[in-house]
């Protein structure tokens, strides 16, 4: 009976409450824990595109045929340091130099007309001077006559007169006043002669003017024509060069031949094709495309982010710290361009390069988690009722 009785003492002894109180303890702390970490902590939240690749900051210049020509020489290698001015193509343009050079020679006959009608008009306006001094001389020569036999025709005349009176009175003999009135009249058609002739002069020497006037605007016609055709030569020409010029297809920029076109001697290209494009040397960037209502609002420069490439694992390779640095304004294509900055002293196992694609996440704010989960309910509870459907 005592047996028994110690038997049940100890069970009851071993079936106390402390193990239940110490495990209950513990779950109230691991619950706490996690209340505070759930309401207080601060986790990072990110903003993830798988869109992204990495560029130089410099633009990338395409270049393309202008004409549609035959290739005449081809420098275009895959990978090769061009700078700029450098010939990377040469298209045919015989045509264009055998026109040129047509237009050359038609530029010297013109200058050689121009020079041969210049030279005639000199010659033109050397005689006319010289026929213009020797007419004054000849006219005031006339002129100096005709004053003269004037003065005898008036002297004469007065004299006739004289002599008529002094018929009138019978003072004369008829033979005597006929001889005066004979000298008076001959006086008279002399002076008339001599004022013709000068009258004549003048009238010739106005004629001769007019002719010479004539001829050389005639020739200063031509000149202005011939002139004119210049110039247009000289378009021509400068137009051919530059068409000779274009056929040169020189690279704009320093850098290096990222894209090629296989083209053989002979090969016709059309216009507008593409021929090369050059990478100039420049620093990396990351360039990522991410949806608006991931990027307006919520990204902004400075913020910190991380670059993972596609086909080197993250986890072998590692990814690449980058920053924010600009966030455009306008959405393109549906989607919001964002360039990153790569951290200073980036190290990464391979030799980074333009082109190599990944993905780009960037931390946009730091938050609790119950605050995460508040904003997920308040967006399952604001969203349409269809979206609410297909969201389970």
């Amino acid at each position: 009976m005592s047996t028994a009785f110690s038997r049940t003492a100890r069970a009851l002894e071993a079936d106390s409450f402390r193990g239940s109180f110490f495990a209950l303890a513990f779950a109230f702390a691991l619950l706490g824990a996690w209340l505070l970490w759930f309401f207080f902590s601060s986790v990072p939240r990110y903003e993830v595109t798988a869109t992204a690749r990495l560029e130089v900051d410099q633009e990338i210049r395409p270049i393309q045929s202008p004409v549609l020509a035959r290739v005449v020489t081809t420098n275009l290698q895959l990978g090769r340091e061009v700078k700029a001015g450098d010939v990377l193509v040469e298209l045919d343009s015989n045509a264009e130099h055998f026109q040129s050079e047509a237009e050359t020679a038609h530029l010297s006959g013109l200058a050689s007309e121009i020079a041969s009608l210049r030279a005639q008009i000199l010659s033109i306006q050397e005689a006319r001077d010289r026929e213009k001094q020797t007419s004054r001389i000849a006219e005031d020569q006339a002129n100096a006559k005709f004053r003269e036999a004037d003065t005898l025709a008036r002297s004469g005349s007065d004299e006739a007169h004289r002599l008529d009176q002094l018929h009138k009175q019978d003072l004369i003999p008829q033979r005597e006043y006929e001889q005066g009135q004979i000298e008076a009249e001959r006086r008279r058609q002399a002076a008339e002669s001599l004022r013709l002739e000068a009258s004549r002069l003048q009238r010739g020497q106005g004629t001769r003017e007019s002719d010479r006037q004539v001829q050389l605007e005639n020739l200063l016609g031509e000149v202005r024509k011939l002139e004119g055709e210049q110039a247009t030569a000289r378009a021509n020409i400068e137009r051919l060069n530059y068409e000779v010029e274009r056929r040169l297809i020189r690279a704009p920029i320093s850098g290096r031949l990222a894209e090629v076109s296989q083209l053989q001697t002979g090969a016709v290209v059309e216009e507008a094709d593409r021929l090369c494009a050059i990478l100039p040397a420049g620093q990396l960037r990351a360039v990522a495309q991410f949806s608006p209502s991931a990027a307006l609002g919520r990204i902004h420069p400075g913020q910190p982010a991380r670059l993972r490439l596609d086909g080197f694992p993250w986890t072998e390779y590692g990814s690449i710290a980058a920053n924010v640095s600009i966030v455009a304004d306008e959405i393109r294509d549906g989607q919001v361009r964002v360039e990153l900055a790569l951290a200073p002293g980036t190290k990464f196992p391979l030799t980074l390069r333009h082109g190599l694609p990944g993905a780009v996440e960037v931390e946009v704010e730091r938050i609790s988690p119950a605050r995460i989960v508040l904003r997920a309910a308040g967006q399952l509870l604001t969203a349409p009722r269809g979206l609410q459907a297909a969201t389970p």
